[in-house]
């Protein structure tokens, strides 16, 4: 496992550091591919979003919240009418 490592990055015109893990910058950046984005646009939107709390822990959960929704569509797909037991 990797440790947290700091990264420059300009958001919004304004140079900053995040500090990410190398699982969670791997996503991220996979993230903005897919959605045609760069990866300073997508921090700027996560960013300009943010309600509390750093912009590295935001970036974390914006992740987690991205592959959960990916995870609960897959299973809507699969298995769309619950069943009661």
């Amino acid at each position: 496992m990797t440790g947290i490592v700091k990264r420059s990055i300009v958001v919004a015109g304004h140079k900053t550091s995040i500090s990410l893990e190398d699982a969670f910058w791997k996503a991220l950046k996979d993230i903005a591919f897919e959605r045609h984005a760069s990866l300073s646009d997508l921090v700027a939107s996560i960013d300009s979003n943010r309600q509390h709390g750093n912009l590295s822990s935001c970036i974390r959960l914006f992740v987690l919240d991205y592959y959960q929704a990916r995870v609960t569509q897959q299973v809507m797909r699969e298995d769309p009418v619950p069943t009661t037991r």
